[in-house]
């Protein structure tokens, strides 16, 4: 059995408000070429954080979600994804769910804090919380990224969680990397040596690995298809 098996034949998986239902979400995308087409400064987060709203309402949803392996341009704005001598990293590989700020975030299985940190960079994660998790053999782990600074308060490497326990809150933008309101939500099989902190967009040119050791996180949520049909 493989880890992608595996997380497909968990259930009742839910990373933030488990009082929403999947009902209520609904598919955004925020790739280049749509976003490209739109009146939209992807530089602002107020601006951003209001059109994500105006599209929740729109669209009569609570929570906007996707992005898995979607190549942006939301990260151009960003020393952090532009360097000189390396390929541009526009490509996401996490899943966004764009809501409000204050938002319970839940971790998604059993397991522990592997590490926790700060990403303070303008376009990183901001607070940002990796829990590690074991199931049949499988050593994998989760990660949470732009949450509030108060979400890092009294946590400890190694200390336990539980499925459904609320480990943090999101946070707004002048504390998450400076985005709209959003939980990132990622799995990773082998995290070698980070701590704190692991890719979350990657260049073309290192697509294949990172598609490969970050797989589609709603194996494991299972939002339905009906919610991802964009009005």
């Amino acid at each position: 059995m493989t880890l992608e098996q595996i997380l497909q034949n968990q259930t009742n998986i839910k990373v933030i408000d488990e009082t929403i239902d999947y009902k209520k979400y609904v598919a955004i995308d925020l790739s280049a070429s749509h976003t490209d087409t739109l009146d939209l400064d992807l530089t602002d987060a107020e601006k951003f954080e209001g059109f994500v709203e105006n599209y929740l309402l729109e669209n009569k949803a609570k929570v906007a979600f996707g992005g898995y392996l979607e190549t942006r341009n939301l990260y151009k704005r960003s020393e952090n994804f532009n360097q000189e001598n390396t390929d541009e990293r526009n490509i996401h590989i996490g899943l966004d769910l764009w809501i409000k700020a204050g938002t319970s975030v839940l971790s998604a299985l059993d397991g522990k804090i592997y590490s926790f940190q700060n990403n303070s960079a303008i376009g990183d994660y901001g607070p940002t919380i990796i829990i590690e998790h074991e199931i049949e053999g499988f050593t994998f782990y989760t990660l949470y990224g732009h949450l509030s600074l108060e979400s890092l308060d009294n946590k400890r490497v190694g200390q336990a969680v539980e499925k459904g326990d609320q480990i943090a809150t999101l946070g707004k933008s002048p504390v998450n990397g400076d985005y709209a309101p959003h939980l990132h939500f990622q799995i990773i099989k082998n995290i070698a040596n980070n701590k704190g902190d692991y890719p979350g967009v990657c260049s073309a040119k290192d697509l294949q690995f990172y598609k490969e050791n970050c797989p589609d996180p709603n194996l494991l949520l299972k939002i339905p298809p009906k919610a991802m049909d964009i009005s």
